[in-house]
């Protein structure tokens, strides 16, 4: 069953990136329950190696601060949240409970380089769902690159196998701060039925 236009709408053809925000805070149980939606999407294996630390105190937005680049520094302090969105490289260790049809899952990560590719595909997959899941529940959203990945894996992620991979600023937008929308490619630019 598709869903109407209104709700497409506000998931894909009216949301916008945001880069200010109102001064209203996102709830933890509002931040929980993006998870809980978007945690029901697909992965390989159903893998599900996202990990997500929600930045919301003054003081973690402060630890933050340093590795962002100059341009995100005014919007990711205004926020009322910011979601760390990393990869955890060693997401196997949780195949035996998440991919219990085959008890050898876990053995088909056990090279570096074909764990960490499953990783950072898989949570890039998921981190489009926490954006479809954040703009369905009301949320404006501001993803972004632009912070010293190295740094923010220090700070966040110290100690674990977890890796940044993009940062996502969520509140209430203020719609001041929108910039025009930009084009994207045509169906033929971008897509071939083969």
């Amino acid at each position: 069953m598709a869903i109407n236009d209104e709700a497409l709408d506000v998931i894909f053809r009216a949301a916008r990136t945001h880069n200010r925000w109102q001064d209203k805070p996102v709830s933890p149980a509002l931040l929980m329950a993006i998870y809980d939606l978007m945690r029901w999407g697909p992965t390989t294996a159903n893998s599900t190696p996202l990990r997500i630390v929600y930045v919301v105190s003054q003081a973690a937005k402060e630890k933050l601060k340093p590795h962002l680049d100059a341009s995100n520094v005014k919007k990711t302090m205004a926020a009322p949240a910011t979601a760390i969105l990393g990869y955890d490289l060693d997401f196997a260790r949780h195949l035996g409970r998440l991919y219990p049809r085959d008890p050898e899952a876990p053995n088909w990560f056990t090279d570096p380089e074909k764990a960490k590719t499953a990783a950072f595909r898989n949570a890039g997959i998921q981190g489009g769902y926490f954006i479809v899941a954040a703009r369905a529940l009301g949320l404006d959203c501001g993803p972004m690159s632009g912070f010293d990945n190295a740094g923010v894996d220090r700070a966040f992620f110290a100690g674990t196998a977890v890796k940044s991979n993009f940062l996502c600023n969520l509140g209430y937008g203020d719609p001041s701060g929108v910039r025009p929308r930009g084009p994207r490619l045509s169906f033929d630019e971008a897509c071939r039925i083969v």
